[in-house]
């Protein structure tokens, strides 16, 4: 099941994609006709806890089983939103976590002995097809990292690692467009990984029932439909349970909070020259098992 977050006729909703992928149930249209209460948003609903995802099956299931078409959008009718639209907190993001990437930003030297995490401020995220703004004001160096991101279900702290993957409500992706000349100029990240529209996010969540291993997905990256990033999970440094279990040593992690996995290597500033993005260029992100994420540089 594919729950996405959107706007129709200027409203915000949430649904999930129907069997055609062609059209979209609108969850709050369905709770209406139903009699039923439903949280407002996904975030609200993964908040809510555990019976969120199986309430919200059973609500598409009762609008397809008595033909309920009027709460059906399609989806050249709506305007596509992050998941989680504006999160409560930073996106928590795990740096250098592919060996390959980590030389080609570096040196075999730049290979991490712990995981290194920054954040991106909520106010970078954008949805699927949204534009990226190309900061030509403050940056000559924008690029691009395709991402596997988790989005917590529960409440943890001192997770174990064999515990881990209970705390994932679901799986998106994740582009952290980074302005690498910021980045290097300030000598840390979160300037550099927080200009606005540069965290396209989605295009939807996918639950963690329909993801067998998160360690284990293929994923790639096109820019103007040539292959930049081209790899699977299974080359993390930092498996998705050790990142989880380190994260929450001494901090509470909350549903909601979003992870960002690390991007593995053909970034822009990997190649030689440096092949940074520019007002125009189209970026596709796929990872298996969760469809594909599309954005263009304004």
């Amino acid at each position: 099941m594919k729950l996405m977050s959107f706007k129709f006729e200027g409203t915000e909703k949430y649904g999930v994609v129907d069997d055609s992928g062609q059209k979209v149930w609108d969850v709050p249209a369905l709770a209406e006709a139903a009699g039923k209460e439903m949280p407002a948003s996904i975030l609200a609903g993964i908040e809510s806890g555990g019976q969120f995802y199986e309430n919200v099956k059973e609500l598409v299931e009762w609008g397809v089983q008595n033909g309920k078409e009027e709460c059906l959008h399609s989806l050249e009718s709506i305007t596509w939103m992050a998941p989680i639209p504006r999160p409560r907190k930073n996106i928590m993001c795990v740096g250098k976590n592919y060996r390959d990437h980590a030389i080609e930003m570096g040196s075999e030297a730049d290979i991490p002995e712990h995981i290194m995490v920054f954040t991106k401020a909520p106010t970078t995220v954008i949805g699927h097809e949204a534009p990226v703004d190309a900061h030509t004001e403050v940056t000559n160096e924008l690029d691009y990292e395709g991402e596997l991101a988790l989005i917590l279900g529960k409440e943890g702290k001192n997770i174990p690692e064999n515990e881990a993957l209970d705390y994932i409500f679901g799986y998106t992706i994740l582009n952290d467009v980074t302005a690498r000349d910021l980045q290097k100029r300030h000598k840390q990240f979160f300037i550099g990984k927080s200009l606005d529209t540069t965290c396209p996010m989605g295009p939807w969540i996918v639950h963690h029932s329909e993801i067998d291993n998160p360690n284990e997905l293929a994923i790639q990256t096109k820019v103007n439909g040539e292959v930049r990033q081209d790899s699977n999970t299974k080359h993390f440094i930092f498996p998705t349970e050790e990142i989880i279990s380190t994260l929450s040593r001494g901090m509470t992690l909350e549903p909601g909070d979003i992870i960002a996995t690390g991007t593995p290597a053909g970034v822009g500033k990997g190649f030689n020259p440096p092949r940074m993005l520019k007002s125009g260029d189209q970026i596709e992100i796929t990872i298996e098992g969760i469809g594909k994420l599309h954005n263009s540089v304004k």
